[in-house]
């Protein structure tokens, strides 16, 4: 222990055994109650994609009041703000994404989300059922602690971020559009370090992944085109919805006899089928709009090049025709290999050796991808499971129960606070 830690008090007692540099447990302790305030009131007011101007206010405001300068407008609705140090050395950057999703909330909360918006032309409920209201508290608490502690050398960039869960029809956003706009520059960052709150893993604990750790996602669009007839002559038809359920068999024997599964996982899945609107007549037309989740470079080439080819082929043995369009959303999520078998003893520091765990890959997808695909970047879960729920019970994410606990939050502010400091003295 350093001479001067001697004449402190047990009080305001550094934490040595975690190896915090010049930061109390006491700074932790009085920030979580803002942070649980923040992501209340965050929770409250949701916003979708590329429209979240009253979180990147309530966030500028926030940055500002600390003496962080602040830039917001980044990809249409983020904030990006600059902490130096007080000498100079290494840029890392600590992101939080910002957007909610068009879920109806169905939990009996005091801070339960009772916004609704359009979305698709469609009106819906608005719900943070992603855990992105503790992602921006949790770097809101981050930045306070790091603004009141600046005995470091170096500077810290907290990217909040817009549009992760993929920006509206004809609009850029996201990770990929701050990148696009300098996001990394000016200072340029070294280092970038992200979390994602998971309502199945219990609070405490933290998971990660070295190398591939997410999915590639990519979203398609298949519009088939049939003859509308009476649904009672179906002869007289050519039957887009009987070509579409020929075509998602197809889909599915994709995966299941042409993925190299045991290599690396593949899924295609469907979420959503639009035809007709009335009972007795065969529709003209369907659209049908899914997600591929890949892990594997090659196999979500095979994929892209299979699909191309087979869901014509197939409408047209049912003498209908198919287009098919597919659309990138985010790449693999790559955990540098050197960088997190650097900062995964940090995690330990925090939450103890055993609390942090490798896990295998998962087909959820995260566009922070964008940002490891220009400088080494390290990714984690952050448990939210309450200690009293089972870990398989919890509600999944995107569902209008997803709830996760205010409890899990102090561990992520201490987290990328202890993975901040660590490498910014390596």
């Amino acid at each position: 222990m350093k001479p001067y830690l001697k004449n402190l008090t047990v009080a305001i007692a550094l934490v040595a055994s975690t190896g915090f540099s010049q930061i109390k447990d006491l700074d932790f302790n009085a920030v979580e109650s803002k942070v649980i305030e923040w992501r209340h009131h965050i929770h409250q007011n949701p916003e979708l994609s590329n429209r979240e101007f009253k979180t990147a206010e309530y966030v500028a405001a926030h940055l500002k009041s600390l003496g962080i300068e602040a830039q917001t407008g980044v990809a249409h609705t983020g904030v990006v703000g600059i902490l130096k140090g007080k000498r100079k050395g290494k840029v890392v950057a600590l992101r939080a994404d910002m957007d909610a999703l068009p879920v109806t909330e169905r939990n009996d909360l005091p801070y339960k989300s009772e916004v609704v918006s359009k979305f698709n032309g469609q009106e819906t409920g608005v719900m943070h059922a992603c855990g992105h209201d503790t992602h921006v508290a949790i770097l809101m608490g981050v930045a306070e602690i790091l603004s009141q502690n600046k005995d470091f050398a170096g500077t810290v960039k907290f990217i909040f971020q817009p549009a992760e869960e993929g920006s509206p029809p004809g609009e850029e956003g996201g990770a990929k559009l701050m990148v696009k706009e300098g996001v990394l520059e000016n200072p340029k960052v070294d280092a970038i370090f992200g979390l994602h709150i998971n309502s199945g893993t219990h609070v405490g604990k933290i998971t990660y992944k070295p190398g591939g750790m997410m999915a590639a996602s990519q979203r398609f669009v298949i519009n088939i085109k049939g003859k509308q007839a009476h649904g009672s002559t179906p002869w007289q038809s050519v039957d887009p919805i009987v070509a579409s359920a020929q075509i998602i068999n197809g889909l599915q024997t994709l995966i299941s006899r042409e993925s190299q599964l045991t290599k690396e996982g593949a899924v295609i899945s469907v979420g959503s089928i639009h035809s007709g609107i009335r009972f007795n007549i065969i529709p003209e037309s369907l659209e049908m709009i899914g997600t591929i989740r890949t892990l594997d470079k090659d196999m979500k080439e095979l994929i892209r090049s299979r699909m191309l080819e087979m869901v014509p082929t197939i409408a047209k043995a049912y003498r209908a025709e198919a287009t098919v369009e597919i659309q990138d959303g985010a790449d693999i999520t790559f955990n540098n290999l050197a960088l997190t078998k650097q900062m995964v003893p940090s995690l330990q520091k925090v939450a103890g050796m055993d609390k942090v765990i490798e896990i295998d890959a998962i087909t959820g997808a995260e566009d922070f991808s964008y940002f490891q695909n220009e400088v080494p970047g390290f990714f984690f879960f952050l448990g939210g499971t309450p200690l009293n729920r089972s870990e398989k019970d919890a509600p999944s994410h995107h569902t209008p129960s997803f709830i996760v606990d205010d409890a899990g939050m102090k561990l992520g502010v201490k987290a990328l606070t202890q993975l901040t400091l660590d490498y910014l003295k390596k």
